[in-house]
């Protein structure tokens, strides 16, 4: 594959600004864990730690934390009120609708705009705020014409309850689509080291200056443990233990890392229900490639 990035060059950006105005940390939070098992449905048990988990993100200078309405639903956008409202004014908080959930293993998309204006509208008071930074489409509904959907985003936000608008898990066409109907400031599909499926969405945002927020960015079970991780020689998990030994970090370190490096329009955001990860994770983002790993993590 091509990697995109100079071999020159190993710095990763710290930040971007989606949408062209909100300048974001590219290493920041994924709160959906903060929800009840299983199924991410219901009140996260240990809601003050939960609280605390978030309000330490934003001491370490977490500034961008990514929900939706269907964590929960509705009970993980309250966590975050809960905890740090009011918001610093460099926080931005982006959530999602969509998708209606009414049990743990019943998970429908509802693309409707009668659906998708109730979802922003309860996000709104739920989160506690009149207009909701970065507002998601969760899921395309296969019931419901895709502009219609994004049609009735861009009427949200004509209205002023959404400042700029993103799309989850769609199609490179689905995307191009949407753009002819209201500006797109960011995808969130599935992208980690392991899992490249996206790379050509990716690669369309970052040449169209969006934001790429990929979900599950520590896919593999072990990566997201942070456990040490068997060395087959030319593995993709034998190059990340041989880096993360190198640099003295974990592997699951190493590969947020990459995730920075492959593309300066990323945000990533892990999520954990641990101070202690949490911290882990975002001290991934201070860790600076040589050209050569850069180049060995993007060739595997």
């Amino acid at each position: 594959m091509t990697d995109n990035i100079s071999t020159e060059e190993a710095i990763a950006p710290k930040t971007f600004k989606l949408g062209g105005d909100l300048e974001v940390d590219r290493l920041s939070y994924g709160a959906m864990r903060l929800t009840g098992q299983p199924g991410n449905f219901g009140p996260y048990a240990d809601w003050e730690g939960g609280k605390k988990l978030l309000q330490r993100a934003v001491e370490l200078g977490v500034t961008f934390i990514d929900t939706a309405e269907a964590y929960g639903p509705g009970d993980n956008e309250e966590i975050i009120a809960a905890a740090l409202h009011p918001y610093p004014s460099n926080l931005t908080i982006a959530t999602k609708g969509g998708i209606n959930k009414p049990a743990p293993d019943n998970i429908r998309a509802d693309g409707s705009p009668e659906n998708l204006r109730r979802g922003c509208e309860g996000s709104l008071q739920r989160l506690k705020l009149d207009r909701i930074d970065l507002y998601q489409l969760h899921r395309p509904d296969s019931k419901v014409p895709f502009a219609e959907s994004v049609g009735a985003l861009a009427e949200l936000q004509r209205e002023g309850k959404i400042r700029h608008i993103g799309l989850s898990n769609v199609t490179l066409a689905q995307l191009e689509e949407a753009r002819k109907i209201v500006a797109i400031a960011s995808v969130q599909n599935r992208l980690n080291i392991a899992d490249r499926s996206h790379e050509a969405i990716l690669d369309y945002c970052t040449q169209q200056d969006i934001a790429f927020i990929p979900y599950a960015p520590l896919g593999a079970h072990p990566l997201k443990r942070g456990a040490p991780l068997a060395n087959p020689q030319g593995s993709t998990e034998g190059v990340l233990t041989e880096i993360a030994t190198r640099h003295g970090v974990k592997p699951n370190q190493i590969a947020l890392t990459w995730t920075l490096h492959r593309a300066p329009n990323i945000i990533a955001i892990p999520g954990t229900t641990t101070i202690a990860h949490l911290e882990e994770n975002v001290a991934a983002a201070s860790i600076e490639l040589t050209p050569d790993e850069v180049k060995s993590l993007g060739e595997m």
